[in-house]
């Protein structure tokens, strides 16, 4: 087999792996749109716009992300209905969809009482709550530095109630709180206690 024909071989292989697709679109909400693609390695994007050409970019932990397929697998790669069909209030219309190659296959749903559905749906929910709060704390770093310590509050109480995924994508950030005398010395704190935190017991800088 030729280096070529080898090369296309793996690439082949590599478009063929599985990823998981999910939108929510719901007007006049904060955001409006979200949209959030999960690799099968871990590795994600998130965007508020469809069509935005710069995506936030994570990196799910291997548990968080086998989680995430696991639950998908069980609601049969999306290939049946989960709509409830109950008359509830408008909560978005969401979409669930397992790429794979050239195959795929969705269900958009607007609430659904499958419990294998509600805890992928908040797994989506975990990541986008997570990825608003890193812009959050992205601006105040930059542009409000009275902000900052408001900004790290919000993270702190949403790891407390355990809604944050992709944890170390905070660390650059903090880290600039913690190394910037121009901060205050509570935001500093925080951002010190989360970094080591995030970070785990016996990981160094």
């Amino acid at each position: 087999m030729t280096r070529t024909a080898l090369l296309f071989l793996v690439a082949a292989s590599l478009s063929a792996e599985p990823r998981l697709f999910f939108s929510k679109s719901f007007p006049g909400s904060t955001p409006a749109y979200v949209e959030i693609v999960v690799e099968k390695d871990g590795s994600g994007v998130y965007k508020e716009d469809p069509k935005d050409e710069a995506p936030l970019k994570f990196k799910l932990a291997e548990a968080d992300t086998a989680a995430m397929f696991d639950l998908a697998e069980k609601l049969d790669r999306f290939k049946r209905p989960i709509e409830s069909g109950l008359k509830v209030a408008k909560m978005g219309e969401k979409t669930f969809r397992w790429e794979e190659g050239d195959s795929k296959s969705e269900q958009k749903f607007n609430y659904s009482i499958d419990e294998n559905a509600k805890a992928l749906l908040e797994w989506f929910e975990r990541i986008s709550e997570s990825e608003q709060y890193l812009v959050a704390l992205e601006r105040t770093v930059k542009f409000d530095r009275l902000g900052v310590n408001q900004a790290i509050l919000h993270i702190e109480a949403a790891w407390d109630r355990k809604r944050l995924v992709a944890v170390e994508q905070f660390i650059p950030l903090l880290e600039r709180v913690v190394k910037n005398s121009g901060y205050l010395n509570m935001a500093r704190e925080r951002a010190r206690y989360l970094v080591e935190t995030f970070r785990g017991p016996g990981k160094a800088e």
